[in-house]
């Protein structure tokens, strides 16, 4: 297949790797422009773009693609199909239809639930205990496609974003390999109206931990947000991230820390910290942040 791969971040280079893995033609890859990041704010491309070069593909980075120009040059490619996955644009009707066989969306949840931006987040914040990836036929609306193939997965208790992301990238790179090798005999699958659920963009005021709610939903924050953006709390006037945690047996005065291995009381519960970062510090266990940082029992966060 000729294939036109857009995708942006991490998520997307398993995809990648697959496709190319499989023997298909990456006829280009399209992907976000490069932006300021570290202390230099120099221009720094994005994973796609240096695993392309890697690859030795060539790469498209447009601002936009709305343009008759930019468009004419997506279709000037010729392609089978185009795979996308985390790609950061909208895809106007004629980018949508220049592909034989159109554009292929890999979603990272079990549509028509968590449509949207954060569907991994979204799915352990709400506490749900299963998710998987969808390859979709892309059109105009919100991830509202038709579902070509799914596949699920069980989120594991203590499970974090970070942890459940490399999971379904890996999902998602097996999925749309299968996808490819079958086009033009799967069969369609409308999104039923009912289940519909928008996974919207993580909001970083969602990330200050209140010790009053439920030591569940205090749990399921700590490890949705984790490590973007982090969720945190104040400890001896410090803010420290919280990016592991696990529900356990405890009472007392929300906030307050019960022994010396980092259990904190909710409004319903505990929960044990296991992994916390300081401000201008690397992510470290419990045992490493508390050598370094000590906290006694009775502390209120």
């Amino acid at each position: 297949m000729r294939i036109i791969f857009m995708g942006t971040p991490d998520f997307s280079v398993p995809v990648l790797d697959a496709l190319v893995d499989a023997g298909h033609e990456i006829v280009a890859v399209y992907c976000q422009p490069p932006r300021p990041a570290g202390r230099g704010k120099k221009d720094r491309p994005t994973p796609v773009h240096a695993r392309a070069e890697a690859l030795g593909l060539e790469v498209r980075h447009p601002v936009r693609l709305k343009g008759e120009d930019e468009q004419q040059r997506f279709a000037s490619l010729q392609a089978d199909v185009a795979v996308v996955v985390a790609y950061g644009l909208i895809l106007p009707q004629p980018v949508l239809d220049a592909p034989h066989h159109g554009c292929l969306n890999i979603h990272a949840s079990l549509l028509p639930r968590w449509r949207g931006a954060a569907p991994i987040h979204r799915a352990i914040m709400a506490g749900d205990t299963q998710t998987g990836v969808c390859i979709m036929q892309m059109e105009a609306g919100l991830d509202t496609g038709p579902v070509l193939l799914r596949d699920a997965t069980e989120i594991g208790g203590t499970e974090t974003t970070a942890q459940l992301h490399d999971r379904l990238s890996h999902m998602g790179a097996a999925l749309i390999v299968s996808a490819v090798d079958q086009l033009g005999s799967l069969k369609s699958d409308p999104q039923p109206d009912d289940g519909v659920t928008y996974a919207h963009k993580i909001d970083k005021a969602e990330a200050k931990i209140d010790w009053q709610r439920p030591a569940v939903v205090v749990d399921r924050q700590i490890r949705g947000l984790s490590p973007f953006p982090g969720a945190w709390c104040e400890i001896e006037g410090q803010r420290v991230k919280l990016l592991a945690s696990r529900v356990v047996d405890g009472n007392g005065t929300p906030g307050t820390v019960l022994d010396d291995q980092l259990t904190v009381a909710c409004g319903e519960g505990a929960v044990e910290l296991l992994r916390l970062q300081r401000a201008g510090k690397g992510a470290q266990a419990r045992d490493v942040f508390l050598r370094g940082f000590p906290v006694s029992a009775g502390s209120q966060l």
